[in-house]
């Protein structure tokens, strides 16, 4: 029996696409490479590849490692992911805006985890082992900057949330960590 061996590159940015319609259309193998490392623009993402086929319910694999390997690839290989790759890439699952993390925040208020990670991403973080990330920015409501100063062990109050949230808004790029955590050395100094 001949069976069929698919095997895609990424010249046109179509290889997961492909990939999947050669699936569909009965292929035996597909194959892939981690973050689509090959020859000229590199072959089918097998990352993205398994990602596509769990979300689309055509395997039900644990894919919780499956960030930490592509961390490995990438360090071994000395690739860097880039920052807006789909899944894990650092801003995959990273929100500043104040519509987007008031959503988010509503939905595991009321205790609803299911909703909270698929509310404005397509692909649910905890998938994958990751979970949404609520930034300071200068699109951000107060929301925003009240639920990053309590997850990051800080009060809530008022007066510090209206500091670090104005100077957000005087900002011209989503806050660092450190960035914020600065912002609150300089409060709690400038009321003691």
């Amino acid at each position: 029996q001949v069976k069929i061996d698919w095997h895609g590159h990424r010249d046109r940015g179509l290889a997961v696409p492909n990939a999947l319609a050669a699936i569909e259309e009965g292929a035996h193998q597909v194959h892939g490479t981690a973050l689509g490392v090959g020859e000229r623009c590199g072959n089918t993402e097998m990352d993205l590849l398994l990602v596509n086929l769990k979300l689309l319910g055509l395997h039900d694999w644990d894919l919780s490692k499956l960030p930490e390997y592509v961390g490995l690839v990438a360090r071994a290989l000395d690739v860097p992911v880039p920052y807006n790759w789909p899944v894990f890439g650092n801003d995959a699952f990273r929100t500043g805006t104040g519509v987007h993390a008031a959503a988010i925040i509503k939905a595991e208020a009321k205790g609803d985890a299911w909703l909270a990670d698929r509310i404005y991403s397509g692909v649910p973080a905890g998938l994958f082992g990751l979970s949404q990330r609520i930034e300071i920015s200068p699109m951000s409501g107060i929301s925003n900057v009240r639920y990053w100063l309590t997850h990051h062990g800080y009060s809530g109050e008022e007066a510090l949330c209206s500091y670090v949230f104005t100077a957000a808004k005087q900002s011209d790029h989503t806050l660092s960590d450190d960035e914020v955590h600065q912002l609150c050395a300089e409060y709690a100094a400038s009321v003691s």
